[in-house]
Formats: structure tokens, sequence, C-alpha cells
């Protein structure tokens, strides 16, 4: 079966939007940090574990075909273990019908929208950036648990293509995650899946016995549609045989986005019939660079920093620029090697190489002398993070350097953090920026008269990963010598993410608070992934964006250090709950979500470790069209952020 193209198209574009020359770059950062933020997570790798998508709803593909009577049909069931849930045809915005009964052989019933079977009956599209993929929401309450018939007919419909999304209130929730961060063409990408009892309290814990069976369904970017077999043998990274975890896997065959979905039945505790799926983005790089030396050069730029220089091998068609890490490690007196500091940041390929920093006080701060390696190297993809070379140790060849016993700062200073300054641009004047988010139109004009002193970002319905919105958000405030950013949605994490890469008018901005952010999704949205799957058939939209699912967004956080996420401030919030209602922020969102969110963004999911929260407030929804108002409305706030913005 061929499907569209959809997240290939989206990956090259996604891949090419931030190409610049020398003379537009923005000077990056000479990025280090104390070797605890590797220790504690905050600059590790991923766990993948850490970016699993835990869900409560099943998504099935819906495929119309023409009947001896010359109407388009399609039948199928859906397993519901609860007296509660919701429904959702997605039909690209056409009229189709749908009739359902409980059980094998039962009578149909239409749901029309005055049926009595179904409440809260509504036409909605899924959310905000993806408002081509528009679902019919029907709602069940006091119904029998156990196998549902549904049948969807059309008279003459443009592709008969759909989807059928459904999720009940169960407690029970299926965990799916990518078990390694191998992406390369060649490699295996594997999953896991394991079904899990919410109240519990422990998703780590699978619920043996109640997952059956597994299987994972791949979409390349070519649109090939391939299955797999999940296993629960021990065989497969799946645990122990028979403990209800199931391993599976696929060749990457090609570059570029897949879409990964994991699809799972069996039977609750209860006895009722369990299916779930989980939608995941896979992208997948071609390695156009490798190290060329098993061995990093050194040279004094000063005497108290070295350039350090990884040799590389970088195909003409590779990008210009990649993300960067590395541990420093050296030997005591004593024979001992000792953990220094990590070092990283965005480098631009030049001469064959790719260049970091390294200030000689960190080397002051250990007992560390001599014989000075990296450890744990990592060359990733500026826009997807995968890891396209990685070495786990090699040595780092230093000229003779300064007594080092004098290089013992009395603290860490920003230097040290970030490398030397650039000097300070020519006086104009601060600003405050208004940074719209992911594929969104003027989100801060109708409400701009809030603030003083702005200026507004304006790259209206886009889709742009984090390192392109964030050039293009600095590339925009160069005209200032300096400035401030309060930001919607993905906007706060490309705020961030040009606060920790590169040098810009946020490093000349004085107030309180350098970054606020409302509604941003630093964990990333399961939206993100569900969006991937519906557009494989209803179109691109504005296509996939990684860096805003779990994953992406996981692989993005392990390189942001606590001093840039301390400059943070940032804000959630969430439908107004009521007892007497079935409350949502957008009836579609809310299938996919977990409560509270705001309709794209979950609660859990908008916190940034090590950054200041806002706060959460209630009543305010993620943007226009929502049940509450639009959070960026909130004059409250808003006032409180102008009066706290740098400038």
């Amino acid at each position: 079966m061929k499907l569209k193209s959809f997240a290939a198209l989206s990956f090259s574009l996604a891949m090419s939007a931030g190409l610049a020359t020398a003379e537009e770059r923005l000077p990056t950062k000479q990025l280090a940090g104390p070797i605890d933020e590797i220790r504690n997570g905050v600059m590790a790798p991923v766990n993948p574990i850490d970016a699993a998508v835990s869900s409560k709803s099943a998504m099935i593909p819906v495929n119309l075909e023409l009947t001896k009577n010359g109407d388009w049909r399609w039948n199928g069931t859906v397993s519901i273990d609860n007296d509660r849930f919701n429904m959702v045809l997605f039909a690209g915005g056409e009229n189709w019908n749908v009739r359902i009964g409980q059980g094998a052989g039962a009578a149909l019933k239409s749901l029309a929208p005055a049926h009595e079977l179904a409440l809260n009956v509504e036409r909605a599209n899924l959310g905000v950036g993806y408002e081509d993929f528009v679902g019919d929401h029907y709602r069940f309450e006091k119904v029998q648990p156990g196998e549902w018939t549904v049948s969807v007919s059309a008279d003459a419909p443009l592709t008969g293509q759909g989807y059928l999304l459904y999720s009940s209130d169960s407690d029970y929730r299926l965990l799916s995650y990518q078990a390694s961060n191998d992406q390369l063409v060649g490699d295996e990408i594997s999953f896991v899946s394991y079904g899990f009892q919410k109240s519990a309290g422990i998703r780590e814990k699978a619920h043996r016995g109640m997952v059956t069976e597994s299987s994972l369904r791949v979409v390349t970017p070519a649109g090939e549609e391939r299955f797999f077999e999940m296993f629960d043998d021990g065989l497969h990274g799946d645990g122990r045989a028979g403990d209800g975890v199931f391993g599976g896997s696929f060749a990457a065959l090609e570059a570029g986005m897949h879409t990964a979905q994991v699809i799972v039945r069996g039977t609750t505790p209860e006895g009722a019939p369990f299916v779930r799926t989980a939608e995941h983005v896979v992208p997948v790089v071609a390695p156009k660079v490798e190290l060329a030396m098993n061995v990093a050069e050194s040279s004094l730029v000063d005497d108290r920093r070295l350039q350090v220089s990884l040799a590389v091998n970088n195909a003409v068609d590779a990008p210009e620029k990649y993300r960067v890490f590395a541990e420093v490690w050296g030997q005591d007196r004593n024979g001992q090697m000792q953990a220094i500091n990590w070092i990283g940041g965005i480098s631009y390929v030049e001469d064959g190489r790719l260049n970091l920093g390294l200030d000689l006080r960190w080397l002051g701060l250990s007992a560390a002398r001599s014989n000075f390696e990296l450890r744990n190297v990592r060359i990733e993809d500026p826009d997807t993070f995968v890891a396209v070379s990685r070495v786990d140790r090699m040595p780092l060849v230093t000229p003779r350097l300064p007594n080092l016993d004098r290089m013992m700062p009395k603290s860490i200073d920003q230097e040290m953090l970030m490398g030397p300054r650039p000097a300070k641009p020519v006086e104009k004047a601060g600003k405050l920026l208004l940074v719209h988010g992911y594929c969104s139109g003027d989100a801060w004009g109708p409400v701009s008269g809030q603030f003083s002193n702005w200026a507004k970002f304006q790259d209206f319905n886009q889709n742009r990963s984090h390192d392109t919105f964030a050039v293009l958000v600095g590339t925009f405030g160069a005209q200032y010598s300096s400035f401030g950013i309060v930001a919607h949605s993905q906007g706060g994490a490309a705020s961030l993410h040009l606060y920790t890469y590169y040098w810009s008018g946020l490093d000349y901005a004085s107030g309180n608070r350098l970054i606020q952010s409302v509604g941003t999704p630093y964990q990333g949205t399961a939206l993100a992934g569900n969006a991937a799957v519906l557009g494989q058939i209803f179109g691109i939209g504005c296509g996939v964006n990684n860096d805003l699912t779990y994953s992406g967004a996981s692989s993005w956080l392990s390189g942001i250090p606590s001093w840039a996420r301390g400059e943070v401030t940032y804000y959630t919030t969430a439908f107004k709950d009521v007892w007497w209602r079935y409350d949502y922020c957008q009836i579609v969102t809310d299938v996919l979500l977990n409560d509270p969110d705001d309709g794209t963004t979950e609660k859990s999911k908008g916190q940034l470790s090590g950054a200041n929260n806002g706060g959460h407030k209630s009543g305010w929804c993620h943007t226009n069209g929502m049940r509450d108002p639009n959070q960026v409305t909130d004059s409250s706030r808003n006032s409180n952020m102008n009066s706290n913005a740098a400038r």
C-alpha cells in the first residue's frame, strides 16, 4: 500500500530551511558545564523510557470499499473497556455516515447529531497547527464494555481513506517507546510496549497478562506501509519471556521521517477487551559526516583557552553545522583518570573541522594535569538531534599548557559556561520581542497593546525546527542592541535554543526575566505523532515537526544546560474543570492528551526542569476556537510578564 509521502517532504523542508552563508550566521557560543550535569541527567543522552508515549486511545485506519449496492462502506470494531468512551472519525472534512451497535451482529444505530446514543456530538479539528484534520466527535456514557461494531459509509468519497480514533476513561494504558537512539540508515530501530495501570502510579511496571499481542506498523518516507510482529520472548529487547513486555524492530532503509504505530491487544483484569495504539515519529538520518581521525587536536587561543578540533570528512550535500558534545577527562598526579567537565555547542564545519572551546580554568578546578582525553563524543544533526557519529573515547592532544595550578577560579563565571562574549552591539533601543509558535498566525497581535516597547517576530504559518526557528528569531532581533522575549507555544523552546547556542540581543538585555513563555511543550506533545499519521492521508498541513514529539523534545533537552534553563519563566494553563459536565479545551485533542491540558500542551509536558515555574491557571486554552479563552489573552499574566520582562 502506498500512502502520500507527507513525512518525506516535510523532512526535506525542515532540513533545508536553516542554511545560511557565513556572513549571515549568528555567532555561536562555546558551551561548557560541570560534569555533575552529566551525572544528574540534565546533559546526559536520553533515557528512552523518559520519552515514552502513554496512550489511552486507539487509532485505526478506515478504508471504504465499493459495495454491490453502489455505496462505499467500511465495517470494523472498537474495543471498549469502560462505561464511557469518546470516538472521533477523521474523514478529511467529508460527511460520512456512522452507525454503531454493541456486540457482533447487533442492530446498528445511526449516529445523527440528535441521537440518544452519543452525547456531545461535535465537528472539530485536531488543534493548533492541524486545522486540516477535521473530525466528527461522539461521546458515549453509561454503556456496556465490550466489542462494539461500527459501520462507516459514504456515497462518493474523494479518497475513501480516514481514521477512527477512540478512547475510554479506563485506568489502563499502553506505554510505548523507542528503545534506543540509533536512527541512521541501516540501523535496526527497536520499540518496547506494554500495558500498565495508571492508578498504580508506576508506569515502568508492566501489567503482566493484559497484553496478549503487539505489532508495529511503519510507514516509510516513500509512503510504503510495512508490518512487524512484536514479541514477549525475552529475545527482542523485551526483558524476560512472559513478563508482559513486548519488543520489536524494523530496519531503517532510507533517510527521512518514518512513522511507527504500535498496536496492542489483550484483556483487562476485569475481562474487558484492551486495545491501544501509540504513534511515533522516527527521523532517520544518512550519516554524511564522519570523524577523520580517532584523536582530537587542540591549540591555544589565548593564555586561558583552548580550541578543540575534531577532523571530519563531510559530504558535499551534508549539513553545514552540527550539535556536538563531549566529556573532558584527564589523569591526576596519582595516575587516576578524573572527569573534568563537558564541552559542546553548535559547530560549523570549517576547513574539515568541527571546533569547540575549552576554558583552561575547568582544568584548574580539577585534579587532572595530564593525559587528557574526550569521552562520550557525539555529533548530532542540528534539526533532529540524531547522533550521526559517536566515539566512546579519544585522546586530546594539547600544546604546552600554562601552569594549571594557577588557573583555579574563585567561581564559575559566564565566560567559562558560554565562551568569550562578542563586543556589545552599537547601542540601539532594547525591545521586548513577542514570538509566536508552530504553524501559528499572529498570536500576539490582538493583545500587543498590553505590552510596552515591543517588536513582533513574524514567521507565520510555518513549520520550523527549534534550531531554524531560533536563528530566525535571533536574526530578526539583530536590529536591536538587546531584547527579552515573551513567547507562545514552540516559540518558548526556540527562544531557549537561541539563548543556549547563539550570541544575540538576549545576552545584553537587562531586567528580571529574560525569556517568558506560555503553553510551550518543552517535553513535547502527543499531537505531533498523531498528526504525522493522519497527515499521510489528509495532506501536508504545516508538516511533521520532530522537535515537538516526546522523543524529539527529549533529545533536544539533553543539550540544554542548567544555566540556560534558569533564564526561563514558564506558564501552563488548562480547561476549567467543573463536576457537572464533560470538560476539555479541544474536544478532539482531549481524546489524545492526558489531563490537565490546554488543548495542545499537557501540564506535565509543559514543565521545564531547572527553570522558573510561573504558575498554572485553569480556564485558559492554547489558542482561539477552544472552549475557554486563548491563554495569550490573559491580561493579568500579560501585565505581569510585561513589567518583569528584560529588554
